[in-house]
């Protein structure tokens, strides 16, 4: 008898096996993801030239600035108040309304905002700054309201972060809506966030997809290179953020366009600066900030009331939300400086590294997770609760999460 042999693997499977196909493979991928790297480095360095060729004015704008402020001292001293008032120098102050408010900080917010106040007037610009006694200690020592509060764990109601945020956005947005009724008008409404930033980059995003847009937001960053709105940024598939360091996105037609450093469309942006036409404030039909409801919130689910106002508006869906990517801002200087060195000199804001590396980690985001199941949850919650009562709709889904927030005295918390 013949000695029994081992059976020969079929030819290719002998090929996979190689080692030197292996080594061949991988030289390949390193290669390719090179030159896609080098390439993406120079199309960014150029969006970010040609975004700062186009940041200037051809003609007037007239502009609602709207913002909110709680123990934000710091950043107004050292960066915020002069940022706005070089802002109105350069639109005109007969151009700008300033309507800022502040409930209850416990630091010295409300002294840098008189100090600004004082600024605002040598330029005679219109403006509104309120400040606020009223603490989050004071806010949850009241007795619960119909509306805006939640049952917690332990017993009790707590006062709901977002119809509590929704309510101060919409007092800074009251002088607009009384401006309106008398004739004055604007073309934008800003909300300014407590970020670092510069006229330039305001006179972007308002040109962002040359004017055309429902919504048109910054990027945000806390702790480079990470961006820190994660909240209220969705794709333009309604998904959460892939990655948390770009190229961010999952939906391809997003992600496609940060790869261009290009206006990113998505479904919700706030990311620390938006500019929305101010038409869509006033009328009959304006926008207000809101929450999702109360008997909704029960399910420990929870939405933000800058999400949710992308999805309140008809124009979203028409004109577009976006993202511009060459418009970068910091919570702190530290931020802000560390997305914006490179270009001055003409690079891409991001080092090849940091390109390199961040495509990898989206692309094993994208292969290896999903977001159906945390979606899946939520909707099917908001099924339930729409069941209950058949009136009953919500059209920011996309918008919702599975959290609940409530007000304590330092803030917010989960509960």
């Amino acid at each position: 008898m013949k000695p029994k042999t081992a059976a020969r693997r079929p030819r290719f499977v002998r090929i996979l096996l190689a080692r030197s196909t292996w080594q061949r493979l991988a030289q390949m991928l390193l290669i390719w993801t090179f030159i896609e790297a080098h390439l993406i480095y120079y199309r960014i360095a150029r969006a970010e030239l040609e975004s700062r060729a186009r940041a200037v004015l051809h003609k007037p704008a007239r502009v609602y600035i709207a913002s909110l402020h709680w123990n934000n001292e710091k950043v107004l001293r050292s960066a915020w108040n002069q940022a706005v008032v070089d802002l109105v120098k350069t639109l005109g102050p007969e151009n700008v309304f300033v309507s800022v408010y502040e409930s209850g900080s416990w630091d010295n917010t409300k002294g840098a905002l008189r100090e600004l106040d004082q600024e605002l007037q040598k330029t005679g610009a219109g403006r509104m700054i309120i400040l606020e006694d009223e603490t989050h200690a004071d806010l949850i020592a009241r007795p619960p309201g119909e509306e805006g509060w939640i049952a917690i764990p332990g017993g009790g109601m707590a006062p709901r972060r977002i119809p509590y945020l929704s309510r101060l956005r919409n007092l800074s947005l009251q002088p607009l809506l009384e401006l309106a009724e008398n004739g004055t008008t604007f073309d934008h409404v800003l909300f300014l966030g407590d970020v670092v930033f510069t006229v330039s980059d305001i006179i972007a995003l308002l040109q962002t997809n040359n004017g055309h847009y429902a919504a048109a937001c910054s990027l945000d960053f806390s702790k480079p290179p990470l961006f820190y709105d994660t909240f209220a940024l969705r794709d333009a598939r309604g998904h959460e953020h892939a990655s948390q360091t770009w190229p961010y996105f999952r939906a391809p037609e997003s992600r496609e366009a940060m790869l261009h450093g290009q206006p990113v469309p998505v479904t919700s942006c706030w990311n620390g600066i938006v500019a929305m036409p101010s038409s869509a404030f006033t009328g009959i039909n304006g926008l207000r900030f809101r929450g999702i409801p109360d008997s909704l919130a029960a399910s420990h689910l929870e939405g933000s009331e800058c999400c949710l106002i992308h999805a309140d508006n008809p124009a979203s869906r028409t004109r577009g939300v976006f993202v511009n990517p060459t418009v970068r801002v910091g919570y702190k200087r530290k931020a802000y400086d560390a997305v914006h060195g490179a270009e001055r000199s003409g690079g891409s804001w991001l080092s090849l590294g940091e390109i390199y590396f961040g495509l990898w980690r989206n692309r094993l985001a994208r292969w290896f997770t999903t977001p159906w199941f945390k979606e899946r949850r939520v909707r099917g919650r908001i099924e339930r609760w729409k069941k209950e009562d058949g009136g009953r709709e919500e059209r920011g889904g996309f918008c919702v999460v599975d959290e609940t927030q409530v007000v304590v005295h330092n803030g917010w918390k989960h509960v």
